[in-house]
Protein backbone atom coordinates (compact mmCIF):
# COMPACT_ATOMS: atom_id res chain seq x y z
CA UNK A 1 0.00 0.00 0.00
CA UNK A 2 1.11 3.55 -0.31
CA UNK A 3 0.84 5.86 2.47
CA UNK A 4 -3.09 6.90 1.77
CA UNK A 5 -3.91 3.66 1.43
CA UNK A 6 -2.40 2.89 4.92
CA UNK A 7 -4.37 5.87 5.87
CA UNK A 8 -7.45 4.51 4.76
CA UNK A 9 -7.13 0.93 5.64
CA UNK A 10 -5.90 2.28 9.36
CA UNK A 11 -9.34 4.44 9.64
CA UNK A 12 -11.68 1.62 8.00
CA UNK A 13 -10.19 -0.72 10.93
CA UNK A 14 -10.84 1.63 13.65
CA UNK A 15 -14.31 1.68 12.63
CA UNK A 16 -13.45 5.48 12.41
CA UNK A 17 -12.16 5.83 15.49
CA UNK A 18 -8.91 6.55 14.49
CA UNK A 19 -8.14 8.85 11.49
CA UNK A 20 -4.26 9.13 11.25
CA UNK A 21 -2.65 12.10 9.71
CA UNK A 22 -0.10 11.63 6.60
CA UNK A 23 2.29 13.86 9.28
CA UNK A 24 2.31 10.55 11.58
CA UNK A 25 2.11 8.07 8.99
CA UNK A 26 4.60 8.86 7.12
CA UNK A 27 7.66 9.31 9.25
CA UNK A 28 6.08 6.08 10.85
CA UNK A 29 6.44 4.03 7.57
CA UNK A 30 9.66 5.75 7.23
CA UNK A 31 10.92 4.47 11.02
CA UNK A 32 9.41 0.85 9.85
CA UNK A 33 11.42 0.88 6.84
CA UNK A 34 15.01 1.69 8.67
CA UNK A 35 14.40 -0.75 11.09
CA UNK A 36 13.77 -3.49 8.30
CA UNK A 37 10.24 -3.80 9.28
CA UNK A 38 8.50 -2.66 5.99
CA UNK A 39 9.84 -2.04 2.34
CA UNK A 40 9.23 0.54 0.39
CA UNK A 41 9.90 0.75 -3.24
CA UNK A 42 8.55 3.36 -6.44
CA UNK A 43 5.84 2.14 -8.12
CA UNK A 44 4.33 3.86 -10.86
CA UNK A 45 4.99 6.93 -9.14
CA UNK A 46 4.03 6.29 -5.53
CA UNK A 47 6.13 5.03 -2.87
CA UNK A 48 4.47 1.47 -1.50
CA UNK A 49 5.04 -0.18 1.41
CA UNK A 50 5.26 -4.09 2.33
CA UNK A 51 5.84 -5.76 5.34
CA UNK A 52 8.87 -7.84 5.63
CA UNK A 53 9.30 -11.04 6.86
CA UNK A 54 10.47 -9.24 10.58
CA UNK A 55 7.91 -6.99 9.91
CA UNK A 56 5.08 -9.74 9.68
CA UNK A 57 6.49 -11.52 12.63
CA UNK A 58 6.75 -8.54 15.05
CA UNK A 59 3.11 -7.71 13.30
CA UNK A 60 2.25 -11.36 14.77
CA UNK A 61 3.77 -10.66 18.15
CA UNK A 62 2.56 -7.51 18.36
CA UNK A 63 -1.21 -8.84 18.12
CA UNK A 64 -0.68 -11.65 20.27
CA UNK A 65 1.09 -9.42 23.76
CA UNK A 66 -2.09 -7.27 23.15
CA UNK A 67 -4.96 -9.44 22.41
CA UNK A 68 -5.77 -8.08 19.23
CA UNK A 69 -6.41 -4.89 17.98
CA UNK A 70 -8.55 -2.51 20.29
CA UNK A 71 -10.91 -0.90 17.84
CA UNK A 72 -11.33 -4.69 16.67
CA UNK A 73 -12.11 -6.18 19.70
CA UNK A 74 -13.58 -3.46 21.50
CA UNK A 75 -16.38 -4.05 24.05
CA UNK A 76 -18.80 -2.66 26.43
CA UNK A 77 -17.85 1.53 26.95
CA UNK A 78 -14.98 1.06 24.31
CA UNK A 79 -17.49 0.02 21.56
CA UNK A 80 -20.27 2.49 22.44
CA UNK A 81 -17.39 5.15 22.53
CA UNK A 82 -16.67 4.24 18.96
CA UNK A 83 -20.51 4.10 17.68
CA UNK A 84 -20.07 7.88 19.22
CA UNK A 85 -17.59 9.03 17.25
CA UNK A 86 -19.17 7.44 14.22
CA UNK A 87 -22.14 9.44 14.82
CA UNK A 88 -20.47 12.47 15.04
CA UNK A 89 -18.44 11.77 12.30
CA UNK A 90 -21.64 11.43 10.24
CA UNK A 91 -23.41 14.14 11.65
CA UNK A 92 -20.01 16.02 10.82
CA UNK A 93 -20.77 14.91 7.14
CA UNK A 94 -24.37 15.79 6.80
CA UNK A 95 -23.45 19.42 8.45
CA UNK A 96 -20.79 20.04 5.43
CA UNK A 97 -23.30 19.40 3.04
CA UNK A 98 -25.41 21.81 4.40
CA UNK A 99 -22.72 23.98 4.32
CA UNK A 100 -22.02 23.68 0.83
CA UNK A 101 -25.26 23.02 -0.60
CA UNK A 102 -28.35 24.09 1.58
CA UNK A 103 -30.39 26.83 1.13
CA UNK A 104 -29.81 29.70 3.69
CA UNK A 105 -33.32 28.23 5.13
CA UNK A 106 -31.46 25.07 5.64
CA UNK A 107 -28.35 26.36 7.20
CA UNK A 108 -30.61 28.51 9.78
CA UNK A 109 -32.61 25.30 10.93
CA UNK A 110 -29.17 23.37 10.94
CA UNK A 111 -27.86 25.88 12.96
CA UNK A 112 -31.16 25.48 15.10
CA UNK A 113 -30.72 21.86 15.32
CA UNK A 114 -27.11 22.03 16.30
CA UNK A 115 -27.62 24.22 19.25
CA UNK A 116 -30.59 22.55 20.75
CA UNK A 117 -28.57 18.86 20.12
CA UNK A 118 -25.31 20.94 22.32
CA UNK A 119 -27.82 22.17 24.96
CA UNK A 120 -29.44 18.43 25.41
CA UNK A 121 -25.87 16.86 25.73
CA UNK A 122 -24.66 19.76 28.13
CA UNK A 123 -27.82 18.10 30.29
CA UNK A 124 -27.14 14.98 29.96
CA UNK A 125 -23.44 16.07 31.23
CA UNK A 126 -24.96 17.53 33.72
CA UNK A 127 -27.45 14.87 35.16
CA UNK A 128 -24.05 12.45 36.23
Amino acid sequence: MHGYEVMQRIQEMSGGAWRPSPGSVYPTLQELENAELVRGEQVEGRRVYALTEPGIAEARKSRDAEGGLSWITAQGAAAGRMELRQALDALGAATRQVATSGSDETVARTLEILADARRHIYGLLAEG
